[in-house]
């Protein structure tokens, strides 16, 4: 019964986040503030991650693939559907929950008990579409980009292990890529992204905005929401991969 109240109370924190802002220009002074903090300063670890996480898939891949009855090329192939459909959509997904899901819970959660959101509503103003949707705005319109260039550090860094290593040649790698390109699995994966980033704004959000206690609160709030913002990007990724892929 616990679980349908937090279900309830959600999708009613999302009918007032989605209200038209009551300063324009209040809202987009959040909003690149939102997206540096939540977007630009997340640039540096997917870029590093998706560039190492690239070639350990590639070297991986060649490791198992060691027969003369399979060519090289499929190294590359196998490299850009694993990149492009799970690890960068997803796993790069859970990385940013962990990293700006945690963020968020602890400002949010910070600003309830330190009253500083019970001081927006007696100055009425709509605490959550001030505080919620520039957050959701950020992540959905700044991580499909964040996303791509993780797809594209990921195959370089699948290609340079792959010079490195001396287990394939760059050629056979580049040709496997080519082979059999699908465009939809790009949409696929982007698809996904928008998805996760408006779990990773929400869920994180909710747990701040509804925290009571003090900062041992907020600390633990910033807990579940990490572990239940990867349990529904997981869960959506399921029901995503089924309805689009099969």
């Amino acid at each position: 019964m616990n679980y349908l109240e937090h279900i309830g109370k959600y999708f009613i924190m999302l009918r007032r986040v989605f209200r038209r802002p009551q300063r324009s220009k209040v809202f987009y002074e959040a909003l690149l503030k939102e997206i540096e903090d939540l977007g630009l300063k997340s640039l540096g670890i997917i870029m590093f991650i998706s560039f190492f996480i690239g070639g350990v898939i590639a070297l991986q891949t060649a490791l198992n693939l060691d027969s003369p009855f399979i060519p090289d090329s499929l190294i590359g192939f196998a490299a850009k559907r694993s990149i492009i459909l799970e690890f960068a959509p997803t796993f790069c997904s859970i990385i940013l929950a962990g990293k700006v899901g945690s963020y968020i819970t602890s400002s949010i959660g910070t600003m309830r008990v330190t009253e500083q959101i019970d001081a927006l509503e007696v100055m009425g103003i709509n605490s959550l579409n001030h505080l919620v949707l520039p957050k959701i705005l950020a992540t959905i319109f700044f991580y499909p980009f964040l996303i791509s260039l993780g797809m594209f550090l990921g195959i370089f860094g699948g290609w340079v292990s792959g010079i490195l290593s001396g287990l394939f040649s760059g050629a056979d790698y580049i040709e496997g890529i080519q082979t059999d390109f699908n465009s939809f699995l790009l949409i696929y994966a982007i698809i996904k992204t928008l998805i996760f980033a408006f779990l990773i704004a929400t869920v994180p959000s909710y747990h701040g905005y509804y925290v009571k206690g003090g900062s041992i609160a907020v600390g633990k709030a910033s807990t579940q929401a990490v572990v239940w913002t990867t349990i529904l990007i997981v869960i959506s990724n399921y029901f995503l991969t089924q309805m689009l892929l099969t």
